[in-house]
């Protein structure tokens, strides 16, 4: 499926990756992408654990066959309930010398240069909420953090639907902000803490306090993933550089291809894939 030897690999249930490899490729515009989005069985949010971990294998898997010696995870819910299992249970039977990698543990570690209360507030989906992994990844970096998560399920249709820059977004948008600063008014910092919600960040902007800090996740993902390349030369050098990227989906591939164009700016050319 790919043409060319061995790109990274970036996966995500849907659209909301693309904002994560869009900065990675800012950041490392060298190297070759591969993208997979299992649009066909999104969102996880809503999955339970076990579904949401046999998805996220299949897609591995997947992108190794296709020669990914490295793939990053760019879904919160697949990195807060398949990561681990996947990391020490399945990798070492499948191939030691391959990497997975996700995009919560770099998200957490940024919090500490940039919140001076130490209080956080963390906006994502109601899935990626009840697995607490933020909650767990900041109190190890901080254990006198506290960390108040508020799940926004109207947020993702939104995007989606294109309806994120559109005055009727704007209720959704204010009534979850007014409602996470309602638990906590001490909060100075703002995780979002789903790939989709950059894409509503003027409104997210416009509706929190001030004096509140927000974290996108792209630009933190995109400069670890450069300190892990440079900390792991032998992954490095395996990686292909023709700077080109494909994209694949579980989903019709016209309607991928548009509404990853919208993502992304440019136009978008995806092919179908099945994951088993």
């Amino acid at each position: 499926m790919t043409g060319f030897s061995a790109p990274i690999g970036v996966f995500d249930s849907g659209y909301g990756g693309l904002t994560i490899l869009n900065k990675i490729r800012e950041r490392l515009p060298q190297y070759d992408y591969l993208y997979l989005g299992d649009n066909a069985r999104a969102p996880y949010g809503t999955r339970s654990f076990d579904v949401i971990y046999r998805f996220t294998l299949q897609a591995v898997r997947y992108l190794f066959s296709q020669s990914c010696p490295l793939v990053i995870l760019a879904c919160n819910t697949a990195s807060a309930k398949a990561l681990r299992t996947i990391q020490q249970k399945d990798l070492p039977g499948i191939d030691a010398s391959r990497r997975v990698l996700g995009i919560i543990r770099p998200t957490a570690e940024a919090v500490t240069a940039i919140s001076r209360t130490g209080h956080i507030g963390v906006l994502g989906t109601p899935g990626t909420i009840q697995s607490r992994s933020y909650d767990i990844e900041i109190s190890k970096q901080n254990p006198d953090f506290v960390t108040v998560g508020h799940g926004c399920p109207m947020w993702v249709p939104l995007v989606e639907n294109n309806e994120g820059d559109k005055p009727g977004a704007d209720y959704f948008v204010r009534q979850e902000i007014e409602r996470l600063m309602a638990r906590d008014k001490e909060i100075d910092t703002a995780i979002l803490a789903c790939t989709h919600y950059p894409l509503l960040l003027p409104k997210i902007r416009h509706f929190l306090p001030g004096h509140v800090s927000i974290i996108c996740q792209g630009d933190i993902v995109a400069e670890s993933l450069a300190d892990y390349l440079q900390r792991h030369p032998e992954m490095e050098a395996r990686l292909s550089t023709s700077a080109e990227t494909q994209f694949l989906t579980t989903e019709n591939a016209v309607k991928f291809s548009e509404m990853a164009s919208f993502f992304l700016g440019e136009p978008i050319h995806a092919d179908t894939v099945t994951l088993s």
